[in-house]
């Protein structure tokens, strides 16, 4: 947007900043909250905080440095009051989980290692976010965010000390932040969706059953070599001498790999479904549905663990629901995803939450490239968090006035 576009929108603007700041009690500060998303959405290459302050007309780069890096107002709170705002909006069908990747310089920003950086599609000394979004097939909106802390940022107190990490936080798995988002954004009241995630978090056992354990729907991405039994498969016992240790209940076969047992009836077993129509027609490939058995030692151990150790347990493993993508042409399956979705649904439910997860991608690029999530140049936990927040409002704002526009708008 140029200046006239923001100009007309300052008071539209202004009534979403008053209403999604209000936690935010110094007045001041809510005029910078509002002078930085307009910093935000104005046009530039650059959104980092001088080149923004020198575009904008009441622009001051010092008052926007302490507004983001100093002051101490709460960004949990802003997030919490941008979502309630504007994801009823929205009417997500799904909530996606997913991480992006911010590359850095040097080892003083926040949260930085030498980690898988999927933004140049390596290992690279990088900052790293999980997030959660809304979704529906028009729009999404991002949730809430946690920046992942690596293992070595524990035992290094200067870089804690100077980056102001506060004391409770550490390092915590991936899966395990996004299970602490879920679980904000519940407990912040609003209604859980089907939970849709890539490969890096479904392929985990864990994660899966933490949400089966929350009563949540999920539609998961998993890898070919996951193993898995059929359904049909049943655990038998074997022969006891009635001496020593009763031996275990076991499967007789070796669990397959998720490939394996798509591949088994051939690529006629797939039916075509198309899920939602592309700016180039209906977007459409073949599908399959099948209930299996999830195998693998954590799976395993957890089931001993749930009935009460190995004597107590049946050997019957939990199941799931196997979705696959066999493309015309294709030699083989091309995706995977594991449902807990009730049996019964149609296959192309399944497939149009799986597919859902495309809005996500959408976000991060308009957020990167359109509003600077990736250029702030601070080092500080406080000053990362308050970036984040005020582009995800900047983000919402736009969503918000695209879906419901009360003045015309440039795309």
């Amino acid at each position: 947007m140029n200046l006239g576009e923001i100009e007309e929108l300052r008071s539209e603007l202004g009534a979403f900043v008053a209403e999604v700041f209000a936690s935010v009690s110094r007045r001041d500060t809510r005029g910078w909250a509002d002078c930085y998303l307009r910093g935000l959405m104005l046009d530039g290459r650059r959104k980092s905080i001088q080149p923004m302050a020198d575009r904008l007309p009441d622009g001051d780069m010092q008052s926007l440095q302490q507004f983001v890096n100093q002051s101490p107002w709460d960004h949990a709170a802003v997030l919490r009051a941008v979502a309630l705002r504007t994801v009823p909006i929205v009417e997500p069908e799904v909530w996606v989980i997913d991480d992006v990747s911010f590359p850095k310089d040097g080892r003083m920003s926040v949260g930085v290692a030498r980690q898988w950086c999927g933004a140049l599609g390596k290992q690279s000394n990088c900052q790293v976010a999980v997030s959660l979004h809304a979704a529906s097939d028009l729009a999404s909106v991002p949730i809430s965010w946690r920046l992942f802390v690596p293992a070595e940022w524990d035992e290094d107190a200067g870089r804690r000390t100077r980056a102001g990490v506060p004391d409770e936080v550490g390092h915590r798995e991936k899966w395990r932040l996004a299970l602490d988002l879920i679980d904000e954004a519940i407990a912040w009241g609003l209604s859980p969706r089907t939970i849709v995630a890539d490969a890096g978090y479904g392929q985990n056992s864990a994660f899966r059953r933490a949400l089966v354990d929350r009563g949540l729907e999920f539609v998961v991405a998993v890898r070919a070599d996951e193993s898995a039994h059929p359904h049909e498969a049943l655990p038998t016992a074997p022969a006891w001498s009635g001496r020593g240790r009763r031996p275990a209940v076991r499967y007789r076969g070796k669990a397959s790999s998720l490939k394996a047992l798509a591949l088994e009836p051939g690529p006629k077993s797939h039916r075509r479904v198309t899920w939602r129509k592309g700016s180039r027609g209906p977007m459409r490939s073949r599908f399959r549905v099948r209930i299996v058995r999830p195998a693998g030692v954590a799976i395993r151990a957890h089931a001993i663990e749930r009935a009460g150790g190995s004597a107590a347990w049946d050997g019957v493993l939990p199941t799931a629901t196997l979705l696959s993508e066999w493309p015309a042409g294709e030699k083989a399956p091309t995706e995977y995803w594991l449902t807990n979705l009730p049996e019964g649904t149609s296959t192309r439910r399944p497939v149009r939450l799986a597919k859902m997860r495309w809005r996500i991608e959408h976000d991060y690029r308009e957020m990167k490239h359109g509003l600077g999530l990736d250029h702030f140049e601070g080092r500080t936990w406080r000053g990362w968090h308050h970036h984040v927040a005020l582009v995800t409002a900047a983000h919402a704002f736009l969503t918000f006035h695209r879906l419901h526009p009360k003045v015309p708008t440039p795309a």
